[in-house]
């Protein structure tokens, strides 16, 4: 199956879904693909709201892709790379319709920053989440203040500090990451489905001027998430990174 973006629009309901072989990983040109379909449906006005998900349900995102971070050799690359998820998770931000975000499978870095670009986020009690950045000679730049918003400083040290470690759904929930956990797959499908109707039936001028106060301490990311995209794409060139990726991948 090729990998895709793609999107189902049905009574005002936008479904936006992505796809990669490698474990919903995104490489550049997906992450592009990811905010152009967000600024377009934000602009649609047959769409009232926006469900984000992925396909299967082992991995609802794995982040970024290795085999993409082993191609970059210079720092301009890297930065364009890193790029790619300060833009993505920007058009969440100013996308005027609420997104919602249907969490299925584990969820590793750049993921766990999509899941807290989402304005409401109902899981799987398997999407466990791991930020795995530090382990490979990099860091959680580009999404940390997304993530931050969430759960607060001190539960994205805890994340970032423990790079190998697994935190479970209800740690999520509890943390503000995730708003519901459900425990059949069957639960989440009908609750997101549910919910969604439920919202997109209230008017959407009060919902886009409620999420522009909901983002209102995010207007200056567009001046910080590119400066920590040419962090991450000068750490990733370093030998540490590249050895530790190829043993990743090989592995």
């Amino acid at each position: 199956m090729d990998s895709y973006v793609s999107t189902q629009i049905k009574n005002g309901i936008a479904t936006l879904e992505f796809f990669h072989e490698k474990s919903n990983s995104f490489p550049f040109s997906q992450l592009k693909k990811l905010k152009k379909t967000l600024e377009e449906l934000g602009d649609e006005d047959d769409v009232r709201l926006i469900i984000l998900k992925s396909k299967g349900e082992r991995v609802f995102c794995a982040g970024a892709s290795f085999d993409e971070l082993l191609t970059i050799d210079n720092a301009e690359a890297g930065e364009a790379f890193f790029s790619g998820f300060a833009e993505a998770i920007i058009a969440m931000k100013d996308c005027p319709k609420f997104i919602i975000g249907h969490v299925e499978g584990k969820v590793v870095g750049g993921g766990v920053g999509l899941v807290a670009g989402c304005d409401y986020a109902l899981a799987h009690e398997n999407a466990s989440i791991r930020l795995s950045e530090l382990s490979i000679g990099i860091g959680p730049f580009v999404i940390e203040p997304a993530i931050s918003r969430k759960i607060g400083i001190n539960a994205f040290s805890e994340l970032t500090l423990n790079p190998k470690d697994w935190m479970s759904a209800s740690w999520a929930k509890e943390k503000g990451l995730y708003n519901r956990v459900f425990s059949a797959s069957s639960d989440l499908e009908k609750s997101c489905a549910e919910f969604a109707e439920q919202l997109s039936a209230y008017s959407l001028e009060a919902m886009r001027n409620l999420k522009s106060i909901l983002w209102e301490n995010a207007k200056d990311w567009d001046k910080i998430m590119p400066q920590r995209a040419k962090m991450s794409g000068q750490l990733v060139l370093s030998d540490f990174t590249k050895e530790t990726l190829k043993k990743f991948k090989n592995a």
